[in-house]
């Protein structure tokens, strides 16, 4: 588990309504302007409803090669679509392509059906999973974004629902083609052609995705994310008043963040980070170790002023590998930049009680002559 921090530079001004720039790995807000102030989000929306089907293809619960079949109600959907025909069948990977790539409302809908049964059980998914990512400025009433009562995001729950999506590089895959096609034997040309509708990817060095939006209650919207070499940026634009804006305010966001920032690793997945100690243990320390690879986002000429710190939990034996031992934070000049926990690396039987009577003597004498440290 992650808790970061805000880390900021000179900031430039953003023309949008509300705009955020974190970093993907940890969440670190880099960059904000009206984080907090709900907004339609147009077919931003999407991102949940990709994030719902990949969790349910890693789940075992779907595949990518299943069979969707296209309701009536999903045929006759509006905004941009690709024209789906009711009755119309099309692999999960293809409709999601045409989600990803061309924010087809029809395809959403159809996938939204599939994946729960009914569009008003699959919005109910989206805003139970909304609330466990602690997305508090978010209310879903349909699974493409097209205008409705009661549906609002804000650009940090967008940059967390982003982050999350993030974990299935599979979409990426789809976010970062500019022109394809997949194939559909309904209709005469046996394929049907897919131009990506978020310029980024064309314009930005290392940018792959991800998604845009645009209604005119929401204005030009455009979740934007790239990478350069293992720093990954996520981009949030909101209410902007173009395309080209919503393209050339997001490229201003990830050049502050590229120009000003640098990622810093800080340990690998399964890396100790310190001795935990254990009270009547067979062993009197156990290393605790992380789960996951951990850095933390830094201005640049900042690097050499990190401080870490692990801070244990008290522990009793027995102890079980993979238990939470304590916490290991990283600050800089005072401030706390992010937090992981860490987990014990080993299991830690309980003692017998000769070498609890030993360790105990010997304790003794150790602060009787002052040995201890």
């Amino acid at each position: 588990m992650f808790a970061t921090s805000k880390v900021y530079a000179y900031k430039p001004a953003i023309d949008a309504k509300a705009a955020i720039l974190v970093d993907a790995s940890t969440g670190q807000v880099l960059y904000e302007k009206n984080v907090h102030t709900k907004v339609p989000p147009a077919s931003i929306t999407k991102i949940m409803t990709m994030l719902l089907v990949m969790e349910d293809v890693e789940a075992g619960k779907v595949k990518l090669t299943d069979t969707v079949r296209t309701s009536t109600y999903a045929s006759s959907i509006g905004g941009s679509q690709i024209w789906l025909k009711e009755g119309e069948e099309m692999p999960l990977e293809d409709m999601m392509k045409a989600i990803a790539i061309v924010s087809a409302n029809d395809a959403s809908t159809a996938v939204a059906e599939y994946i729960a049964g009914s569009q008003d059980d699959f919005v109910a998914m989206m805003n139970e999973r909304a609330k466990q990512l602690g997305m508090r400025d978010t209310h879903f009433a349909n699974p493409d974004g097209l205008p409705a009562p009661d549906h609002y995001s804000s650009a940090y729950d967008i940059s967390v629902m982003a982050r999350e999506l993030l974990k299935h590089p599979k979409v990426l895959e789809w976010t970062s083609q500019w022109l394809t096609e997949i194939p559909r034997p309904a209709v005469p040309e046996g394929v049907y052609p897919l131009k990506n509708t978020n310029e980024l990817i064309k314009r930005y060095r290392g940018a792959d995705g991800l998604k845009t939006g645009m209604t005119e209650e929401a204005g030009y919207c455009l979740v934007g994310t790239a990478r350069r070499d293992d720093f990954r940026l996520i981009s949030v634009v909101l209410g902007a008043d173009s395309d080209e804006a919503r393209v050339t305010q997001s490229i201003k966001l990830l050049d502050y963040g590229f120009r000003n920032f640098a990622r810093i690793p800080i340990a690998k997945k399964g890396e100790k980070v310190a001795d935990a100690k254990v009270a009547g243990g067979t062993k009197e320390t156990v290393p605790a170790i992380v789960r996951t690879d951990f850095g933390v986002v830094v201005e640049r000429g900042k690097e050499d002023f990190i401080d870490k710190a692990f801070k244990q939990q008290r522990l009793t034996a027995p102890v079980k590998k993979g238990q939470k031992v304590g916490e290991y934070t990283i600050s800089l000049e005072g401030k706390e930049l992010a937090k992981i926990d860490a987990v014990a690396g080993e299991d830690v039987g309980r003692a017998n009680i000769l070498v609890v009577i030993f360790r105990g003597i010997r304790n003794f004498f150790a602060r009787l002559f002052g040995l201890t440290s």
